[in-house]
């Protein structure tokens, strides 16, 4: 009995220290509030930056590991897909690959806008230099090659939309006057051996170094017939 009435004592006298002090606490306010007030507005006004402060870089790391995330997840499937995953994509899964390989090279903005009424743009976005960019995606057969009207509606696509570099992404073959036409008109032309580049990890923006290259000569041409055959410069497989 002697100890928990010592407990209960004990108790009480803890909280008449602490009535005590914030009665005093509460008195000293309302004496010297004109001289406080500006300090505790003070204090409530950092408080509430740092907190901000605090919420924005919370914020900012949450949303930069959720990048270094999905680039790392796209690296991932670059990796395992092959020009053969390639071949058996539908024309919109090749436009979404397309789109998917720019976000990881840094370009900003990028949409697919692929469909009927697309003005001769499939992908638009911008470099990571900030210049705007159209792209036109092709997925045709392998026995077939880009004529060069292809290219021309590429370039007057280029214009409509203001763009400051218009590029034609195709699994097959440019033909040789439609690569000299997307030469001469600054067109970047990524025929089948450069997608391989592209999708196995070189960046777009080396691609734009090696433009006009990578088709080889006739003994590369040849080995082209040998493995693909013959190209076709007729009717070409459309888009599924």
């Amino acid at each position: 009995m002697a100890r928990k009435r010592g407990r209960r004592s004990s108790a009480r006298s803890q909280w008449k220290v602490i009535l005590s002090g914030g009665a005093l606490l509460l008195v000293t306010l309302v004496v010297f509030w004109s001289v406080i007030w500006p300090y505790l507005v003070g204090a409530v006004v950092l408080g509430g930056l740092a907190a901000g402060a605090w919420w924005l870089l919370r914020k900012d790391r949450l949303v930069r590991a959720g990048d270094r995330h999905w680039r790392g997840q796209d690296a991932i499937q670059v990796g395992h897909r092959t020009l053969a995953d390639v071949d058996r994509m539908s024309g919109t899964e090749f436009e979404d690959l397309v789109a998917a390989l720019c976000r990881r090279d840094g370009c900003t903005d990028v949409r697919r806008v692929g469909g009927s009424g697309d003005n001769g743009a499939d992908v638009t976005g911008r470099l990571p230099d900030g210049r705007a960019m159209i792209i036109q995606c092709k997925r045709y057969t392998t026995t077939s090659t880009i004529a060069s009207r292809e290219v021309r509606d590429l370039l007057g696509a280029k214009a409509h939309f203001g763009a400051d570099l218009a590029v034609f992404v195709t699994t097959t073959r440019f033909s040789r006057p439609s690569e000299t036409f997307a030469l001469q008109n600054g067109i970047l032309a990524i025929h089948r051996d450069h997608l391989g580049l592209w999708n196995n990890g070189a960046t777009l923006q080396s691609l734009i170094s090696v433009n006009g290259s990578g088709q080889g000569d006739q003994r590369h041409r040849a080995r082209w017939k040998r493995t693909y055959g013959t190209p076709s410069r007729g009717p070409r497989t459309p888009r599924q």
